[in-house]
């Protein structure tokens, strides 16, 4: 066995280690793991108590309000996510770091504090919140899949700092009164829309284990299927919020990149901000993202990033949205209806059957509801994907191979050839790019504008498919469009869970005629029995800074489902 590969053996031993044994699953359960399609639901629940069931069912805002009213302790709380998280990593492979006993020793604080102030510390008192390992915890390793960050913080090169670096956002979280217990699991490079690195080798949808979890914060779309998490941290440079909340049937908000803070986070390529990653959220529910967003902007991160832009949050945006509708989200009279664009496809590579199908729910739901959908169709999502793949790409290479240099580790299979090193873009190139993506971002709002060129309304937001399929087979998602076009231009974005793959309903269309090869290797990668049970997600997008906005009508959309949904079962 080499190096790096007893480095990540000891690695993955080490993380079991730190689950308290009567926590730890038989060799019977773990191989009765293997076999099932579907670990969610029941199968991961039989391994926890009723009274840990019933607190990990409830949503983060209903945590939240418990925890304030002193119906449960942060303790009990923490304890419950800390033993379903523990299961699902046994189950699922779904976790790099635990920090258990950190996560009991913080809540025993909050309880403390509760019982003299008879008040909670912030708005995520007692909540846990799971973390993707690229946000640095003091005392906890950040690897960022590569084994030679082991007992390090990915960044950190001096001694003196090792494990002393916390990423602002850690900070906020803290202030706030969260309780944070686990790292969950990323691919090697972040720049890919599976999870798999060499230390803990793949992570798998717990939805459907013929599927992939997506990525890069797989892990995180992951633990929350499992109900391990109700809200966590993520990153999103391509869609890798989006990918793993679609793919894992949660939802996720992926801001402009400039709105919350990205101090002292471990990332890929840190000297690219052209296009830049945003930090982003996961979350069981929507009200959970609105959670989070709320109590990180209160603590006015610009004053300690000066990337962020100082924006609070603007409750009279969410107002001016929900003020339109009554209480079963139809139009109220004399108001003004959503105008929302639909995007069924990018010309290049047509979704599958179950993506077109729930596109189509969201239409058929917000009409019923009394709000107008239009006709999705901008300027060619194949140029945006273009000119941000070279950014992605542009230093060669070197800032990826410095890292796995230090173990002499390789890169997965999966990546070989997308990230052989190479010559860096030279600066003219870099600059030529610059100005195509600003001329393409202008083209772009120059469509959105003409949209009110009929009736005098813009749209207000677009809905469209995250990827060409649902949660993918690994190894073949071939098209990364969908959500990289969004990030060339900052866009803000929520993805919402609609419906699941149904091998009855979601049949082939022999009739269809690929486009290209890509088309192609995506249509025939179909299969009905395979996708079968895999969560299908659409993506909810407005323009730049325009969370408020879109968490807004996110809102309608899903209570505008949820409706339909409930009105066709009776």
């Amino acid at each position: 066995m080499s190096f790096w590969e007893t480095r990540a053996a000891e690695k993955r031993a080490s993380v079991l280690g730190n689950i308290p044994p009567a926590w730890r699953l038989t060799a019977e359960d773990l191989q009765k793991a293997r076999t099932e399609r579907d670990l969610t639901g029941q199968f991961i629940r039989q391994f926890l108590t009723d009274r840990d069931n019933i607190i990990t069912a409830k949503t983060s805002v209903e945590l939240t309000e418990s925890l304030r009213r002193g119906n449960f302790t942060a303790v009990e709380v923490a304890t419950a996510f800390c033993k379903r998280a523990a299961a699902a990593h046994q189950i699922g492979n779904c976790l790099h770091e635990i920090f258990f006993d950190k996560a009991l020793e913080r809540a025993n604080y909050l309880d403390a504090y509760f019982a003299e102030h008879q008040t909670v510390v912030g708005p995520l008192h007692g909540l846990p919140i799971s973390l993707k390992d690229q946000l640095h915890v003091k005392g906890v390793d950040t690897t960022m899949g590569y084994v030679g960050w082991i007992g390090s913080n990915l960044g950190v090169t001096h001694p003196s700092q090792v494990h002393k670096l916390e990423s602002q956002i850690v900070t906020e979280l803290l202030s706030l009164g969260a309780v944070l217990y686990c790292k969950t699991s990323l691919p090697q490079t972040l720049l890919f829309g599976e999870t798999k690195n060499n230390i803990i080798g793949q992570t798998l949808n717990p939805h459907n284990q013929n599927l992939s979890c997506g990525g890069s914060s797989g892990g995180e779309g992951a633990l929350q299927a499992l109900g391990g998490s109700t809200l966590g941290v993520g990153s999103d440079i391509g869609g890798s919020v989006r990918i793993p909340a679609a793919f894992n049937g949660i939802f996720s908000l992926k801001p402009t990149p400039e709105r919350v803070s990205y101090r002292d986070v471990a990332n890929t390529n840190p000297g690219q901000n052209t296009y830049r990653s945003t930090v982003g959220f996961l979350s069981t529910s929507l009200d959970g993202l609105d959670l989070i967003f709320r109590g990180i902007l209160s603590t006015e991160p610009w004053l300690r990033d000066p990337a962020v832009v100082p924006m609070p949050f603007r409750q009279s945006v969410v107002e001016e949205y929900m003020s339109r509708v009554d209480q079963t989200v139809a139009l109220k009279e004399s108001k003004r209806p959503l105008k929302l664009g639909i995007f069924w496809t990018d010309g290049v590579v047509q979704p599958h059957p179950p993506i077109t199908r729930g596109l189509k729910k969201v239409v058929t739901a917000v009409k019923q509801a009394g709000h107008s959908v239009v006709e999705w169709k901008p300027p060619l999502q194949k140029t945006a994907k273009r000119v941000h793949v070279s950014f992605l790409k542009a230093d060669g290479a070197h800032d990826i191979h410095s890292h796995l240099n230090l173990s002499g580790e390789p890169l997965i299979p999966d990546l070989r050839e997308t990230f052989k090193l190479k010559q860096p873009m030279g600066l003219l190139e870099y600059q030529e790019n610059t100005l195509e993506g600003l001329s393409y971002e202008a083209a772009y709002s120059d469509y959105w504008n003409q949209s009110a060129n009929d009736d005098g309304q813009i749209v207000d937001a677009v809905v469209m498919p995250v990827a060409p399929h649902a949660a993918v087979i690994p190894g073949k998602f071939y098209h990364t469009a969908y959500t990289e076009a969004i990030n060339l231009m900052n866009y803000s974005a929520v993805v919402i869970p609609v419906t699941k793959a149904n091998k009855d309903i979601d049949v082939i269309d022999r009739s269809y005629c690929p486009k290209n090869e890509t088309d192609r290797l995506n249509w025939e990668a179909y299969n009905p029995d395979i996708y079968d049970g895999a969560p299908v997600g659409v993506q909810l997008v407005a323009r730049k800074f325009e969370e408020e906005k879109i968490l807004g009508i996110a809102k309608i959309v899903v209570a505008a489902v949820e409706e339909a949904k409930a009105s066709k079962e009776q």
